[in-house]
């Protein structure tokens, strides 16, 4: 009994003394705060960052300390110029951009005001409508999901209002037009907040941040060890290299489309055991990362070019970053039951451009 106690506490002594190692990369970890002030045994115990039990009646959504997001890495202000219709007089040396300079309207606005084509030359002496309207400047690092959160308006109105076409990205300098404030009042902080709503095709369309007249894309990162910072322009390949794979084998639980109560579900639902492997159906680049959607939970995205994107909702765990690239089977997250799932489940989108197409008909047939 004696020799038995002194291995024991010989084992002891040495587990003390072995360092502790990390598991395997699960997404970025949580950073840690030192306390306040000390703590006392009366103190009741941190809450743990994801309890499932204690949250059963609640959306369940994975909780993240991934960089912010790329709409995020700089605050925009609601700052648009209003101007007022007129007509301008084309001087000599005026270029469209320098007329747009001159006037606060965009140049694209003037453009298509006086159905000006490509390569929009004017001449001295041309009289030129301005339109009227709220324009807003874009700046370094700006998204247009920014933007549009910070007038409170939905980002497709200014998709709208200025024709903006895929892949969507804006530049720097650029004069937007920004939609409604007849009325000339400024939305509250509150109201702001109430109008922003996030979701998939936002993502898609604004959330990259405006392009410098000198700035490259970012090269896709091969690994998830290299963060592309949220100010680089993220784009997907030019083309898309061979089909598309099951992200996993499991059951369909629901299909594309209008449901029995009406609701639309732009993509399939999957059930399968809470930690499998979610695969990336094809070759692409990582365009999102996080649990910005409620609804869909842990969320990734991928871009696979000719207008080609994937969308993997409910994820427990995220192993991959924004600006990665991915080969096709690679594992990107493992499923779970975060946001507002039934169940253990993956829900998988395939869209073409902005438009969700049923991904049975893209799939390999089983």
């Amino acid at each position: 009994m004696r020799r038995s106690g002194l291995a024991l506490a010989a084992v002891a002594t040495l587990s003390a003394c072995i360092p502790s190692v990390d598991p395997p990369y699960r997404g970025e970890r949580p950073q840690q705060r030192l306390p306040d002030r000390e703590t006392r045994d009366s103190d009741p115990p941190p809450e743990p960052p994801y309890d499932r039990a204690s949250r059963i009646d609640e959306p369940q959504v994975v909780k993240l300390a991934a960089p912010r997001p790329a709409w995020e890495s700089r605050p925009v202000a609601a700052d648009a110029r209003t101007i007022a219709a007129s007509t301008y007089i084309v001087k000599p040396d005026d270029t469209l951009r320098r007329v747009a300079d001159v006037t606060g309207a965009g140049s694209e606005a003037i453009a298509r005001a006086n159905d000006l084509p490509p390569p929009f030359t004017i001449r001295a002496g041309q009289r030129l409508t301005i339109p009227a309207g709220r324009y807003h400047l874009v700046r370094q690092g700006e998204t247009g999901i920014a933007i549009a959160r910070a007038y409170g308006i939905e980002w497709s109105r200014i998709v709208a209002a200025n024709a903006l076409e895929e892949p969507y990205t804006l530049r720097v300098g650029q004069r937007i037009v920004i939609p409604g404030g007849e009325d000339g009042r400024t939305p509250s902080r509150a109201e702001r907040a109430a109008a922003f709503k996030l979701d998939v095709d936002d993502i898609l369309t604004g959330g990259e941040p405006a392009l410098a007249s000198n700035q490259a894309p970012a090269r896709p990162a091969p690994t998830p060890s290299r963060v592309l910072p949220a100010t680089a322009v993220v784009v997907a390949p030019a083309r898309l290299s061979g089909g598309f794979l099951w992200p996993v084998d499991g059951r369909v639980v629901k299909r594309f489309g209008p449901g029995a109560s009406g609701e639309r579900n732009d993509g399939i639902k999957i059930a399968v055991p809470v930690s499998t492997p979610i695969r990336a159906a094809a070759d692409g680049v990582v365009a999102y990362v996080g649990d910005g959607i409620a609804a869909l939970g842990g969320l990734v995205i991928i871009k696979h070019g000719d207008g080609w994107t994937t969308v993997y909702g409910h994820a427990s765990k995220l192993l991959v970053r924004r600006g990665q690239s991915v080969r096709r089977g690679e594992t990107i997250a493992l499923s779970g039951d975060t946001g507002f799932a039934d169940r253990p489940e993956l829900h998988f989108e395939l869209r073409k451009g902005r438009t969700p197409v049923d991904p049975l008909g893209q799939l390999p047939r089983t």
